[in-house]
């Protein structure tokens, strides 16, 4: 078991309870899955650099990522129906606690002038959203080894009703939130 979902199942579950109030043990909120997003608009005029982010998005993710493809046609950046422009990773259960762990230890204190995520990525229904400008501050990511920079998406998706569930939930988790 990783150790965020033993400090869940040990620790962040009874403080809930007791903050909240919560009655019934399915009403505590709990991490459904972290989907991580990369955007590649260069895929268009050049695949090799789609690869190159599906290669790294499965180095830091630990699974195959799927590739994404463009909902509608976009005459002025050149995008057609169903052209390749990006790649995803759904992560659930262990591999979902295992990765946030390496992101709150060690890929966010990496990141420069970092001084804590804000409060404006809640959506209102206790999810998490936010970005990230370098994939190079994973420890899996060899720097010398990269060709382009690109940044991702990272949405942390709870079951909690309401945004201060969502953020006491990600704060017990020590993820650097501000307010």
């Amino acid at each position: 078991m990783a150790n965020f979902a033993k400090l869940y199942n040990d620790v962040i579950k009874k403080s809930l309870v007791e903050k909240f109030g919560y009655k019934n043990p399915h009403e505590i909120p709990k991490l459904t899955k972290i989907v991580l997003n990369i955007g590649c608009g260069e895929a268009v005029t050049d695949k090799k650099k789609l690869n190159n982010a599906m290669e790294e998005l499965a180095l830091i993710a630990g699974q195959k990522p799927v590739m994404t493809v463009a909902r509608k046609s976009i005459a002025t950046f050149k995008v057609r129906e169903g052209m390749p422009i990006g790649c995803k990773v759904t992560l659930r259960s262990e591999r979902m606690y295992e990765f946030l762990e390496r992101l709150i230890n060690m890929a966010l204190p990496r990141i420069r002038d970092f001084h804590g995520i804000s409060g404006k990525h809640f959506d209102g229904k206790g999810n998490f959203a936010f970005g990230i400008k370098e994939q190079v501050i994973f420890p899996e990511i060899n720097y010398e080894k990269v060709e382009d920079i690109h940044g991702m998406d990272i949405v942390i998706c709870t079951t909690a009703k309401t945004d201060e569930e969502a953020q006491f939930l990600l704060t017990s988790f020590n993820l650097p939130y501000k307010k």
